[in-house]
């Protein structure tokens, strides 16, 4: 099967959350089975040295104001489609942000251009390679199957992912025409939503499958507290909708050979670990204490529940346990947790921004990671801390609920818990999780088989990927 994947980012060379990351890890798990799959993704910046080795394989005069290219290039084990296109992403900064931190104005057009290039490149434009489906991931690439839908010929299925259901790239009704999209489309069947257009609303509506990153989520998404508008669209199409687990990549993620950490361990060796403890200790400026040192890496926003952590801060504290914290955001936050590091000095640290090797640093350094988010889709970072036995303890909703098995009594006695969850979300649920977890942690022989469990519980793509490619072949029935 020719698989082509159509998205606005992936890891490692370009990464603004949990989208990146499956771009970057799924496609090398497919091809395990024999799948080809090429990325499709705007050439930013970030990418012009692997473009620079590549092969320009296709040509546009006017792509949404200027001329372009398809790029053929390798990197990192992927087959990469590199959509050079400088009057549309030649842009410091961030790749949906301009430098005075709203949208880029011209969003629609850059990412109209990504959808258009991917559906160009499913009716054969390539020539000597085309897609059996396309999997088009969030917004950024609703509108594949909306120009595939415009051409007479024939076209492959396209599978619609939604990552994160609150980002649905919507904008004014009067962009339809440069958007190139033909008048029939703005219906409800098509790209209308509410009077506007939506990127995202486009694809679901019109893909031929509907996935999204757990189970759970996919449930969710068919209420309206979580579907967020797109409920009534989904629960139509609730058949065609499949929720899949996301997995991480396990060469990337590994304690037994993670270059960015202090000592390397294993969960039959796990001595490495307080070397790493100490090194988070000392980049915090946190003291030693007798509960365990929780972290969090995560952007700074209200769907995280940080606002309700803040409330739990003289709880955590007063159990002898520490906090390290590492994200950005809402600025607002940000000046709580740095207030929040003075008022507790030795006790919780804050550092604003985001650095990767750092967060591999506190995966493998911290005893716990607590995940608080009021809704999450899938999330990666739970699957990280089981990767590197860094207890989630995480709000019972979406992916987390998932992921996580409750160390709840009969769960210890089952020999099956991996972390804690709480519901409901408020900050009262979690200060209980989290003393749950620092009683846990006072008990040294069943923390350290919670931990061992944690790490040997299986979050890789394997399962993943075969489900995905049960889609696939289901698109191609239809």
């Amino acid at each position: 099967m020719n698989l082509l994947f159509v998205a606005s980012e992936c890891t490692p060379f370009v990464k603004t959350g949990g989208l990146a990351d499956v771009i970057g890890a799924v496609p090398k798990s497919l091809a395990a089975t024999g799948t080809q799959v090429r990325v499709l993704i705007p050439c930013y910046p970030a990418l012009a040295a692997v473009a620079a080795g590549g092969k320009s394989v296709m040509e546009f005069d006017d792509l949404f104001g200027g001329p372009a290219r398809i790029i053929a290039a390798q990197a990192d084990g992927l087959e990469m489609l590199l959509l050079e296109a400088p009057h549309l992403y030649d842009r410091p900064g961030s790749i949906y942000l301009g430098p005075d931190g709203r949208d880029w104005h011209d969003n629609d057009l850059r990412f109209a251009a990504l959808s258009f290039a991917g559906a160009q490149i499913g009716i054969g434009c390539l020539g000597d390679w085309v897609p059996d489906v396309i999997n088009a991931h969030d917004w950024q690439a609703g509108l594949v199957p909306a120009y595939l839908r415009q051409h007479d010929g024939l076209t492959p299925p396209v599978v619609m992912t939604i990552h994160n259901i609150a980002f649905q790239g919507v904008f004014d009704a009067t962009r339809l025409s440069a958007l190139r999209l033909n008048a029939d489309m703005f219906t409800p069947e098509g790209v209308e939503y509410y009077g506007k257009i939506s990127f995202l609303k486009a694809g679901l509506a019109l893909a031929s499958k509907i996935t999204t990153v757990s189970p759970t989520y996919a449930a969710e998404l068919l209420t309206p507290e979580f579907g967020m508008g797109l409920d009534g669209l989904l629960r139509a199409r609730q058949a065609d909708l499949h929720g899949i687990l996301n997995g991480i990549d396990l060469d990337v993620w590994n304690p037994e050979t993670d270059a960015a950490i202090v000592s390397t361990y294993s969960a039959r060796a796990l001595k490495g670990k307080a070397k790493n403890k100490a090194e988070i200790e000392a980049r915090f400026g946190l003291t030693s204490g007798t509960g365990p040192l929780f972290c969090v890496v995560s952007r700074m926003t209200s769907q995280k529940g940080l606002d309700l952590l803040l409330e739990c801060l003289p709880d955590l504290v007063g159990q002898g346990a520490k906090l390290a914290l590492l994200g950005s955001g809402d600025p607002d936050l940000e000046r709580a947790y740095i207030d929040a590091s003075n008022s507790y000095s030795g006790s919780v640290g804050t550092i604003i921004g985001y650095d990767e090797d750092l967060s591999h640093l506190m995966q493998a350094g911290c005893d716990a990671i607590l995940i608080p988010s009021r809704f999450e889709p899938c999330g990666l970072t739970q699957l990280y801390g089981l990767r590197y036995g860094t207890l989630p303890v995480v709000a019972r909703t979406g992916g987390l609920a998932d992921t996580v098995i409750d160390a709840n009594e009969a769960a210890r006695l089952a020999d099956c818990a991996t972390g804690f969850q709480f519901a409901p979300v408020t900050a009262h649920g979690l200060a209980h999780a989290i003393s749950r977890c620092c009683n846990l942690y006072q008990n040294p022989k069943a923390w350290t088989a919670t931990m061992r469990r944690a790490m040997r519980h299986p979050v890789g793509w394997d399962l993943s990927a075969a489900a995905y490619l049960d889609v696939y072949r289901s698109a191609q029935e239809r």
